[in-house]
């Protein structure tokens, strides 16, 4: 048996010592004060200068001083109860505004309910609540961007620590863990570290890794076993209960690549789910309905443009006014897609197809320039409507063109588990136009998948603005 705090086969990286550095434990309860600290002052200053601009004077100092805790006073108490103090909430950047926005608007709805059953509301302006809503919003938002930030750069140096762990398997897994995972990069700080055989059954290796696990006191002890190997497991976990520290079960090399990593419990059955739906049942509902209130809204905001569109493209070659094409919607099934027609071809793209270029002889000057100007989209808005297709998605193409790349690109069909849209990521990062080279194509997919990955209603709203005012998304536009 060998048995160190550290493994021969590796070293700490170099960092303040362990004893310098501040526990989770100190630095969670000051970062909820600077929530209340930061939500207090914005709730007191956006009511005294609505005050100000609107009536001339500061209104009830009383009032607003007393908006401003109790509104500080609410949302701690339901972040903390999210436990949106935890440190895996503020090192983790996906969705972080995401967290934010979803406790703001409770903390707004209880808040504004309580003041209604009470009748206590009366002293208040409606335009500085609103007004409030978003300095609010923006603030706690901010900051909590900020000290993410900060909470993640003192984690890599060593000053902050949120869990104390101790590593127990072979001297190749212990190496092997901290080679791959780095933990001190994740605010874990490695006190001990007992290496043992791999079918754990010298026992006094075990007891010597416990009484190890008594001297050092950590908050998790971490087995790394082959998860095959349950009877070594069965003993490693059974040896340290008797201690008071959480247990884990080291992770598989195969788990690196899934970042959703989530174990879902259906009564006693137990499964590690490790890649989720794009959207669950409530963001497929939130997507759906926005899709169908901005896309009516377009139709009849746009009914003049697209009533020119028509004359000019009547006027300029004979045909139909719309472009209708068959493409790969979601789980592959085919609809078919309207444009403004900009060609003076109708090909529809099932067997063979020709990307258009620049200067392509098929395309007209109205064409020209509704595809520049990305006009010749908008007949998507009935797409939208139907059902076939969202506002934001990855882009639909020509099925002889994605039956080319699925056979040529790792996940390319991952594309089709979400609605395609008018617009994507990819599109307003400048990735648009012909993909004529396998680089083209892998940058548009990249982008396309992050969009799936990281889907949101506040990443639909940035890509629909960008969209209109972004160069990039103008860039390529043949």
């Amino acid at each position: 048996m060998s048995m160190s705090q550290e493994p021969a086969s590796w070293r700490l990286p170099v960092s303040p010592a362990l004893e310098s550095a501040r526990s989770w434990r100190l630095i969670a309860p000051l970062l909820a004060l600077a929530d209340a600290v930061v939500l207090t002052t914005i709730g007191s200053a956006t009511g005294i200068g609505y005050y100000l601009v609107a009536f001339d004077g500061i209104g009830p100092l009383g009032g607003h001083v007393a908006l401003g805790l109790s509104i500080a006073a609410l949302f701690v108490a339901l972040a903390s109860l999210e436990r949106a103090y935890s440190y895996k909430t503020y090192v983790e950047t996906r969705r972080r505004f995401g967290r934010v926005w979803r406790l703001w608007n409770l903390t707004f709805l209880l808040l504004f309910t309580f003041f209604f059953l009470l009748k206590a509301g009366a002293d208040y302006s409606r335009g500085s609540s609103v007004l409030l809503y978003f300095t609010g919003l923006g603030g706690i938002a901010l900051t909590r961007e900020w000290l993410g930030r900060q909470v993640v750069a003192w984690s890599k140096t060593g000053r902050v620590v949120a869990r104390r762990l101790m590593l127990v398997g072979t001297g190749e897994a212990i190496d092997d863990f901290v080679r791959r995972h780095q933990p001190w990069n994740l605010g874990l700080a490695v006190v001990a570290a007992a290496t043992i055989d791999t079918d754990a059954r010298d026992a006094a290796a075990l007891d010597g890794a416990l009484e190890l696990a008594r001297s050092t006191r950590p908050d998790e002890v971490m087995v790394l076993m082959p998860w095959s190997r349950s009877e070594a497991i069965t003993r490693c976990v059974d040896q340290f209960l008797v201690i008071p520290a959480a247990i884990h079960l080291g992770p598989e090399k195969v788990l690196d690549r899934y970042e959703g990593l989530e174990l879902v419990k259906i009564g006693r059955l137990a499964s590690l789910s490790l890649v989720r739906a794009p959207l669950d049942h409530l963001e497929i509902l939130t997507k759906r309905g926005f899709d169908i209130v901005a896309a009516a809204a377009g139709l009849i905001l746009l009914a003049p443009l697209f009533a020119a569109v028509a004359v000019a493209i009547k006027l300029e070659t004979p045909g139909p006014v719309f472009f209708r094409q068959p493409r790969f919607g979601f789980n592959r099934e085919t609809f078919s897609i309207f444009k403004f027609r900009s060609m003076g071809v109708m090909e529809d793209g099932t067997v063979a197809f020709k990307q258009a270029t620049k200067n392509d002889p098929r395309i007209t000057r109205v064409g020209a320039f509704i595809r520049r100007t990305n006009i010749d989209e908008l007949p998507q808005l009935i797409n939208v409507l139907k059902g076939d297709m969202s506002l934001v998605g990855p882009r639909p193409h020509p099925l002889s063109l994605d039956r080319a790349y699925e056979n040529r690109l790792s996940l390319y069909a991952r594309r089709h588990n979400m609605k395609p849209g008018i617009t994507g990521w990819a599109q307003v990062n400048g990735h648009r136009g012909e993909t004529d080279t396998m680089e083209k194509m892998g940058a548009r997919l990249e982008h396309d998948l992050f969009y799936l990955d990281n889907w949101s209603l506040l990443l639909d709203l940035r890509i629909i603005l960008l969209t209109v005012v972004s160069r990039r998304a103008y860039r390529n536009a043949v």
